[in-house]
């Protein structure tokens, strides 16, 4: 059971790691029990572990902060034996090393700059570099298959991996993605639509007819409003144009014909 100083000291460094989660790892405490916390590890990015995601646990002392954690890592990686404690300063293999202001944050960021290094210990392994990149890819699919990762970590538990809240961006100086703007602050543009140009287009045999067409700059003529010649239209407009000609022509000659009558008989009348 956790003492008064564990409980109020865990309580903190469990906001704390809400608020700034230190890059490549996250931790949460068990719902019953305070002094029991699993933690997730992603691999960097330029280290043989680069999309692994390492499963572990943190196992406090009643009288932490004055005593340090077991910590063991569950998900094989080439470089811890799994379900095994690990010696390192921070653990509790080394009491006598142990500094009260360490925390949870400082803790994780200690076993992972361990877990980078070649130092061998109680509860490492050796293997290459090769064998921790096979093992980085096949990580999340075995977390997939333990029940204690499905029930610590049900948000993680998709398809693919998926990142913690702090994979290092600050770090290492990548700026962060602007905001996307709400589609109703977003202005509206509206594409102008090509500009048409009046071609008239004459004969010298139907100039009273002349034809007008509707052109695009990229020279296409549309009497649908499409944008593509209807070729259907043509031979019935040129044909209609032709016999509009005709009928001109005739009713012309029919006035000054019936003029020509007219203006003859009132001259014999005379």
């Amino acid at each position: 059971m956790a003492s008064k100083a564990a409980q109020k000291r865990l309580t903190k460094e469990y906001v704390a790691m809400q608020k700034e989660p230190p890059p490549f790892v996250w931790a949460v405490p068990d719902e019953k029990n305070i002094l029991t916390w699993n933690f997730l590890i992603r691999g960097p990015p330029d280290s043989p572990y680069t999309g692994g995601e390492y499963h572990g646990v943190l196992l406090f002392p009643s009288e932490y902060p004055f005593k340090p954690p077991g910590i063991k890592m569950f998900t094989p990686s080439g470089r811890f034996q799994p379900d095994r404690k690990i010696c390192f300063s921070m653990s509790d293999f080394h009491p006598g090393t142990w500094n009260p202001a360490w925390s949870v944050a400082t803790i994780l960021t200690g076993l992972l700059s361990f877990m980078l290094s070649d130092e061998m210990t109680t509860g490492s392994v050796t293997s290459s570099d090769t064998h921790k990149r096979a093992f980085a890819a096949r990580s999340h699919g075995w977390n997939l298959t333990q029940q204690r990762f499905k029930e610590c970590f049900p948000d993680y538990c998709t398809p693919y991996p998926r990142d913690l809240p702090n994979m290092g961006q600050k770090e290492r100086g990548k700026p962060e993605a602007p905001p996307i703007p709400p589609l109703s602050s977003s202005p509206l543009i509206t594409p102008k639509p090509p500009p048409l140009g009046l071609t008239i287009s004459s004969s010298s045999n139907l100039a009273p007819t002349a034809a007008l067409t509707l052109t695009t700059s990229a020279g296409n003529s549309s009497a649908s409003g499409t944008g593509k010649p209807d070729e259907n239209r043509k031979p019935a407009a040129s044909l209609a144009a032709t016999w509009g000609h005709i009928l001109w022509e005739k009713w012309r000659w029919g006035v000054l014909i019936a003029l020509a009558v007219i203006v003859s008989r009132f001259s014999s009348s005379t």
